[in-house]
């Protein structure tokens, strides 16, 4: 959290990096239930030591929110006692709108070009990432979207493959044709082989958006 502090632009990367610290603590309860503020009447021993734990959670994890913000938005916040309160203060005030993150997102996807004689790992891995990132964000893509995308973004010496692909009609999914292309360029570029792209590492991807 000292390395990736909230500075009101990246609400969501934060909050991931914060629900990983709470979790292992057990104290992730925390963000998303009201904190009780008193004992029922007639209230048992054991009611009361979870309210007593609930509230010194609440100190515990407001201090790692508060120490994890710049100096300047921390000050925003010093004031606010409960946990939920503050969440529901960034997230209406200082969380950078899904329209923006969407953009962004698929800004990248769109754009991102392989240059002629770099790698086709390394650019398959750029790839699966933003699409795994798209999924994340539920831009709605499908399989073929998400193909065209790909070869779209490769350089001039890969068109006889791009033409091959698309005459024979092929439906493949992303890891298939990256691997397809990892195997194009060992054959062409005289390179060594390389490793294929795993389907294991980035299943995600491929079972939520790459058969719509």
């Amino acid at each position: 959290m000292k390395t990736n502090k909230f500075n009101g632009t990246n609400y969501n990367d934060w909050l991931r990096n914060l629900r990983i610290v709470l979790d292992f603590e057990n104290q992730g309860y925390v963000l998303d239930k009201p904190l009780p503020t008193a004992l029922p009447e007639g209230s048992s021993p054991e009611e009361r030591v979870t309210f007593d734990k609930w509230h010194e959670d609440n100190r515990k994890v407001r201090s790692i929110i508060l120490t994890s913000m710049t100096n300047e938005i921390q000050k925003q916040y010093d004031r606010l006692e409960d946990v939920p309160s503050i969440m529901l203060r960034m997230k209406d005030v200082d969380a950078v709108p899904d329209r923006h993150i969407r953009y962004a997102a698929t800004k990248a996807f769109f754009g991102t070009k392989m240059a002629e004689g770099s790698s086709v790992p390394s650019h398959g891995v750029t790839m699966l990432s933003l699409v795994e990132k798209l999924e994340y964000l539920k831009v709605g893509l499908n399989n073929d979207t998400y193909i065209d995308v790909i070869l779209q973004s490769l350089p001039p010496s890969y068109d006889p493959f791009i033409v091959n692909y698309n005459m024979n009609g092929l439906e493949k999914s992303i890891h298939e044709l990256i691997n397809m292309l990892v195997q194009y360029e060992a054959t062409t570029h005289k390179s060594e082989p390389s490793v294929l792209i795993g389907e294991a590492s980035t299943s995600k991807a491929k079972d939520k958006g790459a058969r719509r």
